[in-house]
């Protein structure tokens, strides 16, 4: 009865599912009324983030490296493959890593959706666009790329994932989505991943220099996840081949970023500098107009709105890892 009714239900692979915004939308699928296979290695992801669903009968997980052959029986109905180191941390301390769960890893998860007859949606990114000659950027934008610098491992693994995915579906008919994601945040995002959020909060909220690289001229646009979680949705119920920008145009400099912390926060933290990373990006602002006229999608949630809502995470996270002296 249980096999019968299970059946019924679409059935999708959520690769890197027990990541930050792997396990939302591991959530959001469920909610949807999908039977949901989790897969994840586990080197950036944990298993907290989908602790909550384990016991439910329509979630299921796989501890796996997706740059290894994908083995999940049945049928599939919609992968979405999310699988990667996506923080400036991770993929400098993993660059092999990267680069492979970008090409190796597509390449299985694209195999599997050929031969399951599966719908595939690649999570891209903004960073394809590298340190943008172009502003705000929209998809037609090809980027600026440095291929040997550092951030090149995840820019480029991205990029070619890109071509994979348009490659299967242009040679093997495979119906395929790619969603170019923008700056991110929400609950279960790591303390200590180098992006710019957790790492002021975690320093504002110890009482701890907020550090900003450069002079903090730089800018970037922040979304909350669940307009994210929104888009994608949305975006793997579209009929959309060519890659969409889903990102709130709403900028910020990182200047103004650490200061609204230290004021959301009450913190007492001061400023201070250090030098620019190379290849930082100087601007990033998506261009949305694809989104909103093809997918109906625009982000409801002000960044104001979001960091109060995400305000009581980072506090509680902050409290049970304790103080401490990461960087």
């Amino acid at each position: 009865m249980n096999k019968a009714r299970k059946q019924t239900k679409p059935r999708i692979l959520i690769t890197g599912g027990a990541g930050f915004l792997g396990s939302h939308l591991c959530d959001r699928y469920l909610q949807e009324g999908y039977e949901v296979i989790c897969m994840d290695n586990l080197s950036t992801g944990s298993a907290d983030n989908i602790a909550h669903l384990i016991g439910n009968e329509d979630f299921s997980f796989i501890k796996h490296d997706v740059t290894n052959y994908i083995h999940v029986g049945g049928e599939v109905d919609l992968i979405l493959h999310f699988a990667s180191p996506a923080s400036p941390i991770d993929y400098l301390e993993m660059p092999i890593q990267t680069l492979k769960v970008g090409s190796l890893g597509t390449h299985k998860a694209l195999g599997l959706a050929k031969a399951k007859g599966a719908r595939f949606l690649l999570a891209s990114t903004s960073e394809v666009y590298g340190d943008p000659l172009v502003h705000p950027q929209a998809e037609d934008y090809w980027g600026n790329v440095n291929p040997i610098g550092d951030r090149g491992v995840y820019d480029e693994a991205k990029r070619f994932a890109e071509a994979m995915t348009m490659g299967y579906h242009r040679y093997h008919g495979v119906d395929t989505r790619i969603v170019r994601i923008f700056n991110t945040y929400g609950s279960r995002m790591r303390l200590n991943d180098g992006r710019a959020l957790p790492t002021f909060m975690r320093q504002a909220l110890n009482g701890n220099p907020l550090t900003v690289y450069g002079d903090g001229s730089q800018t970037r646009s922040f979304m909350y996840v669940d307009d994210l979680v929104e888009g994608i949705w949305c975006l793997s119920h579209s009929d959309y081949i060519e890659p969409i920008n889903i990102g709130n145009p709403e900028e910020v400099t990182i200047l103004e970023f650490a200061k609204e912390i230290i004021e959301l926060t009450e913190s007492d933290s001061e400023i201070v500098f250090e030098e620019l990373p190379k290849d930082d990006p100087q601007v990033r602002q998506p261009d949305i107009s694809r989104a909103k006229k093809v997918l109906d999608w625009e982000p409801i949630i002000d960044r104001k709105q979001g960091l109060q809502k995400i305000l009581e995470y980072f506090l509680e996270k902050v409290k049970r890892v304790g103080h401490t002296n990461i960087s």
